[in-house]
C-alpha cells in the first residue's frame, strides 16, 4: 500500500499541473476511491502503470477510451490502442482439421500455413460443384466424429446430417448461453405444437465451465441439461431437435467441435466481450457464425462481408440507451409478445425441472426485471428472427457451402501472426523482418 499511495501521489501531482486547481480530475483519476471505505481501483492504477494499453478488439478499445476511462484517454492520448486477437492456423486448422487443410492446400498450395492471407485463393472455387461436394463431404465426416464422440460421454444420438448449432466458451450472464436456451424452449414448443413442418433438424451442442462459486452461472447450465433431458426424451421431437451439453470441457474437446460446427453461437450483450477467440475458430474451420455487433464480431462481419454471417440485435450503443432508459421492459415485451410469454411460463412452471417452480425462479426473475444488464428479453425477438433466417439459409446446402467457404477464405486478419507482429512493433518497438 505505501508503494501504490506513492505512485497515485506523484501522478497525482502531474494531474494537478495539467489542470490546475481541477478538484474533481483529481478525485476521478486517483488510484484510490475516496468512500466511507477507502479502495484501490486497480484498473487505474494498471492504465499508470503501463506504457501501452490493448483494448483488443476495436469495439472495446473505443469504448474503453470513450466511455469506461475518457478521463485517462484525454491524460494520455496516445496510450489506448487496439490489437484483436488471433488464433493460430497451425493448430486451429492444420493440426484439428487436416482433411480440409489437405483440401485447401491441394488448391492453392501451402503458403496459408504461415501467410493466412493467401486463403483469398479459395473465393475462386465458390463455384466449384466439385469443390463444394468435396468440402461438405470432410465437414460431415468431423460431424461423424463429433457425433460418436457425444454418443460416448453424454449416451445422446445426434444426426450428423442435422445443423450442428454449437456455443462453446466459458459460461457466464453476458455471454449470454440463457439466450441460447431460451430460443431451444421456443423451437420445442413449436414442435410439440405441430408448428415445425420447415424446421430443419438441429442438434444444439453446449460445453463450457463457469467460475466455483458462479450460482447463476451453474444454475444457467442446470437449465440446459434440463432441456435437453425433456427434448431427448419426447417422442413428439424424433431428430427434429437434440440438445447437448458436453461436461469437462478443454481444449482436446474443442479440437473435436470446432472442425464440425455448422453454426457457431457468439451471442453476448453488444458492448461487452473484449474480442473473442472462438469465433475465429469456428469461421476458420467452416461455420457461419451468428451473433451481436460486438467484439471481434464486429470485425469478422467486415472482412466476411454482411452477407456471410447472421447478425442480430442491439449494438453497443443501443444496448447503454437501453440500460439508462428502459423505453420496452421485459414484461411488457411478455405481454406483448405470446411466443416469448410462453417460453419464460415453461420455464416458470416447470416444465423443465419436474414441476419444481423454485429451481429456475432466479432465471425468471433475472429475465423479468427491468434492469437485467444483460438485456436477454430486450434481444429475445431479434435472436428468434434471426435464427429463423438461419433456418431457411441451411436449407439452401449448396447456398450455405458458399457462404462456408468464404468465411474461411477471408479470415487471414485473424492470424495470431498478424496480432504479435503488431504487439512486437506498435507495442514493445521490436522490429520484424
Amino acid at each position: 500500500m505505501q508503494i501504490i499511495f506513492e505512485i497515485n501521489k506523484r501522478f497525482l501531482a502531474e494531474v494537478a499541473q495539467r489542470y490546475p486547481g481541477n478538484e474533481r480530475k483529481l478525485r476521478d483519476l486517483s488510484i484510490i476511491e475516496e468512500g466511507s471505505v477507502k479502495m484501490v481501483r486497480m484498473a487505474h492504477l494498471a492504465i499508470i502503470g503501463s506504457h501501452s494499453v490493448n483494448g483488443v478488439a476495436e469495439l472495446h478499445s473505443r469504448l474503453l477510451k470513450d466511455r469506461i476511462f475518457p478521463g485517462f484517454h484525454e491524460f494520455f492520448p496516445n496510450r489506448f490502442n487496439s490489437k484483436t486477437n488471433g488464433i493460430t492456423p497451425r493448430r486451429w486448422l492444420l493440426d484439428v482439421n487436416p482433411h480440409l487443410a489437405h483440401l485447401i492446400s491441394s488448391k492453392i498450395g501451402a503458403e496459408w500455413i504461415t501467410d493466412l492471407d493467401q486463403l483469398r485463393g479459395l473465393e475462386k472455387y465458390v463455384d466449384d460443384a466439385d469443390f463444394r461436394a468435396q468440402w461438405r463431404e470432410i465437414k460431415l465426416n468431423n460431424k461423424m466424429r463429433l457425433a460418436q464422440y457425444i454418443n460416448k460421454v453424454c449416451r445422446v444420438n445426434v444426426d450428423p446430417q442435422s445443423m450442428f448449432d454449437i456455443q462453446v466458451k466459458r459460461i457466464h450472464e453476458y455471454k449470454r448461453q440463457l439466450l441460447n436456451a431460451l430460443h431451444l424452449i421456443h423451437l420445442y414448443q413449436r414442435i410439440i405444437h405441430g408448428e415445425a413442418e420447415t424446421f430443419v433438424p438441429r442438434t444444439a451442442v453446449f460445453a463450457g465451465k463457469a467460475a466455483p462459486s458462479y450460482w447463476r452461472a451453474k444454475l444457467i447450465i442446470k437449465l440446459i441439461t434440463s432441456i435437453g433431458d425433456v427434448v431427448n426424451r419426447d417422442p413428439r421431437v424424433k431428430d427434429l431437435l437434440k440438445v447437448v451439453f458436453l461436461p469437462n470441457y478443454n481444449v482436446s474437446q474443442a479440437e473435436i467441435i470446432m472442425p464440425a460446427a455448422d453454426l457457431s453461437e457468439q451471442v453476448s450483450t453488444a458492448g461487452t466481450e473484449a474480442s473473442g477467440t472462438g469465433n475465429m475458430k469456428f469461421s476458420l474451420n467452416g461455420a457461419l457464425t451468428i451473433g451481436t455487433l460486438d467484439g471481434a464480431n464486429i470485425e469478422i462481419r467486415e472482412e466476411v462481408g454482411e452477407e456471410n454471417i447472421f447478425i442480430f440485435g442491439m449494438t453497443a450503443e443501443e444496448a447503454e440507451f437501453e440500460r439508462k432508459n428502459v423505453s420496452r421492459t421485459p414484461r411488457q415485451i411478455c405481454e406483448q409478445n405470446e411466443g416469448v410469454r410462453d417460453i419464460i411460463a415453461a420455464i416458470a412452471d416447470g416444465s423443465f425441472s419436474n414441476g419444481n417452480t423454485e429451481l429456475f425462479k432466479p432465471l425468471v426473475d433475472s429475465l423479468l426485471d427491468r434492469h437485467d444488464p444483460y438485456l436477454l428479453i430486450l434481444d429475445l425477438e431479434s435472436y428468434i428472427d434471426c435464427q429463423n433466417e438461419v433456418n431457411r439459409a441451411f436449407r439452401d446446402t449448396e447456398n450455405w457451402t458458399r457462404q462456408a467457404i468464404l468465411n474461411v477464405a477471408r479470415m487471414g486478419k485473424f492470424s495470431t501472426d498478424r496480432t504479435i507482429r503488431q504487439y512486437s512493433e506498435e507495442i514493445w518497438s521490436i522490429p520484424v523482418d
